[in-house]
């Protein structure tokens, strides 16, 4: 079984570069699975519901989040459509699972493959964010203890979305063996780090933006350049200038859950 998972998609070139490429990518690996990190669509802050479609449209199966998902006041709203039959793909828009509890949306969602060879195979996906150096968050580890408790799949994936690469390497041994991929965001610089850990589960530190490498992780260069040299606060754009879709692709037995194989893509125009 195949599962894509998509690094952060920052604006509208992120979103121009994971159209060039997601049909043919899906295709030529026949994925069966395909997750995307959305957080940053929206001009690289939040995401809208009409972004979260076009995703769907394109091929994505699940949708995660991050820091920024309320970024965009309008997709509170959505997340809140999820329990109707007719917003059934608001389910499968994720935020964190370890936020304040009572907030709008879900932090897993359980699903089976749709079409292909391995038709009918449960999975699950699950969206969770770290606590250091970040803010608004509970205990990620134990989060994914209650959730998995609960989680019938054998195939699943999990976006840890955070900061500190101690926290995602921590991760991704706590959950060795019980996932089928720990797979890091946030931080949009993607790492040579790729492995399936002992207990087989596919492992990065961090995927990588699909999105504008001509910046400062997604925001054009001179806004950021003068805060540092300056000292001084001014509004960030994202910028535009060579965009690349940066993802991973993972192998694992859909009986078992155990990845075998994790691939680094970085595709650009």
């Amino acid at each position: 079984m195949k599962i894509l998972f998509v690094g952060d998609i920052f604006g509208s070139a992120g979103r121009r570069i994971v159209r060039e490429h997601l049909p043919h990518v899906r295709e030529s690996h026949a994925v069966d699975l395909t997750v995307i990190n959305g957080e940053n669509a929206a001009g690289g802050f939040g995401i809208t519901p009409p972004l979260a479609e076009e995703l769907f449209d394109l091929g994505a199966d699940v949708i995660t989040t991050g820091n920024h998902v309320w970024d965009k006041r309008e997709l509170i709203d959505y997340l809140k459509s999820a329990p109707a039959t007719s917003h059934e793909r608001a389910r499968r828009v994720l935020r964190p699972a370890n936020l304040q509890k009572d907030l709008p949306g879900y932090g897993a969602y359980e699903g089976t493959i749709a079409e292909g060879p391995n038709v009918g195979t449960p999975y699950a996906v699950m969206n969770l964010m770290g606590r250091v150096f970040m803010n608004g968050t509970n205990d990620p580890f134990n989060a994914a203890n209650d959730a998995l408790a609960t989680i019938k799949a054998r195939v699943i994936l999990v976006d840890f979305h955070a900061e500190a690469t101690s926290e995602k390497v921590a991760m991704g041994w706590h959950l060795d063996g019980r996932v089928s991929a720990v797979l890091g965001t946030h931080t949009h610089i993607p790492t040579a780090d790729e492995r399936v850990l002992p207990g087989g589960t596919a492992y990065q530190t961090d995927v990588g933006m699909s999105g504008p490498y001509d910046s400062v992780i997604g925001v054009e260069k001179e806004a950021v350049l003068n805060r540092f040299l300056t000292g001084m606060s001014g509004k960030f754009e994202a910028a535009k200038g060579n965009p690349k879709m940066c993802a991973a692709l993972i192998d694992c037995d859909p009986t078992t859950g155990k990845a075998y194989r994790i691939q680094r893509l970085m595709l650009g125009e």
